[in-house]
């Protein structure tokens, strides 16, 4: 169960005490995952979760994050220092009123900070029994592949549903290669994919949807189609929409953890049925094929929240030194010949192409599982459809 909301991010919170009465249900309903962070209020999140469950410790696992940096209050960056990710866990424990954080993730990738010092310092947290499991939060396949050859990863925590499938590309056949399990955050579209929300909602100012692109009016109404997919399926299985879009991830691999978060207990119950409906394989083939002709509106973070994603993997596959002549594009772009993009529906890959599809001078492929959900398709480039951990397709694509 995601915890953020009941203290943050999502509005007006509730009172502590019916958080704490939300939470504890929820074991009592047989949910035994909890996921906080430090970042969340910050840190009112951690101990509204650690009073809920400090009497029911050793019935549940606790996952919190480390990795932002916190300032007068607010998340001004990343932070992935030695010095302050032991900080976090010792913090973390006291307010979580417990002795040991049983899934520790980065929050995010700190590029400043090599991966290796990361996961050394968090290995010394985990010989001193203070954390039990390594994961990491929205993390791309080269740190993915670099940490777990140095430190099991547990567990990778990423955005994943209906409405954002972009982990599809290439994030979870790394997952099943190396045996990592996945935890998708906001499996409900940031509550889009309920069916309470339409262009018409309004936002409390300090509700964190206001900065979202796909949340904008004209983008919801857009998006709506994807819904009414959802309300058409929900019908005929006697269920709502969110427990179709929950039922759809709980489909698709069996180390598939969702992490649905809500404030309101009825809403815990709506959640936990999704659990209960079983899509078949015709369902499911169904759902693909009205879904993959629905283009999906708006991006799912703000630009700022969007550069603390390490996502994208951009290959040079001909360099050859063009001069360094002012063009407005980062050195290692200006020279590039051809520009390989791999997982080129996603956002960050969405801003490489628009940086590069302007130039006369670099050739630009872009190697996707499933090309017609690419947002951007620049005229002059070159579109394969395929999987970066197929050898065959990548050599394809690299040949081309």
């Amino acid at each position: 169960m995601g915890c953020m909301g009941l203290s943050f991010g999502l509005g007006p919170t509730s009172d502590k005490q019916y958080g704490v009465s939300v939470i504890r249900t929820a074991v009592e309903r047989s949910i035994t995952f909890f996921d906080t962070a430090e970042g969340y209020g910050p840190y009112i999140n951690e101990e509204l979760v650690g009073e809920a469950l400090q009497p029911l410790r050793n019935q549940v696992v606790l996952a919190t994050k480390c990795g932002f940096k916190l300032e007068d209050g607010q998340i001004t960056g990343v932070n992935s220092q030695p010095a302050n990710i032991r900080k976090v866990a010792e913090e973390s424990l006291r307010r979580l009123r417990t002795d040991r954080i049983d899934l520790f993730y980065q929050h995010r990738v700190d590029p400043s900070v090599p991966i290796e010092d990361v996961v050394g310092t968090v290995r010394d947290l985990i010989r001193e029994g203070k954390v039990k499991q390594f994961g990491l939060s929205e993390a791309g396949v080269d740190v993915i592949r670099r940490t777990h050859a140095v430190q099991p990863v547990t567990a990778l925590q990423s955005e994943y549903s209906l409405w954002w499938r972009e982990p599809e590309d290439v994030i979870l056949p790394t997952l099943e290669e190396l045996g990592i399990g996945f935890v998708p955050f906001s499996p409900l579209g940031k509550g889009f994919l309920t069916g309470k929300i339409d262009e018409n909602t309004e936002f409390d100012k300090s509700d964190f949807r206001n900065t979202v692109p796909r949340f904008d009016a004209e983008n919801r109404k857009a998006n709506q189609a994807l819904v009414d997919l959802l309300g058409r399926i929900a019908q005929d299985k006697q269920a709502t929409p969110a427990q179709i879009a929950l039922a759809w991830l709980l489909a698709q691999k069996p180390w598939i953890v969702p992490i649905p978060g809500t404030t309101k207990l009825h809403r815990l119950e709506e959640n936990l049925g999704g659990a209960d409906i079983e899509l078949t394989a015709d369902d499911l083939r169904q759902m693909e094929q009205a879904a993959a002709s629905i283009r999906i509106a708006g991006a799912r973070y703000s630009e700022a929240a969007q550069k603390m994603i390490n996502r994208c993997m951009v290959a040079p596959v001909a360099a050859e030194p063009m001069g360094l002549a002012a063009t407005g594009a980062p050195p290692y772009f200006r020279i590039m010949k051809k520009a390989l993009i791999l997982g080129a529906g996603g956002n960050i890959a969405s801003h490489v192409i628009d940086l590069l599809a302007g130039r006369d001078d670099v050739q630009l492929t872009l190697l996707a599982r499933n090309p017609k959900r690419l947002r951007k398709t620049p005229a002059t480039a070159r579109v394969v459809e395929g999987n970066v951990l197929d050898y065959n397709q990548l050599k394809a694509a690299v040949a081309g």
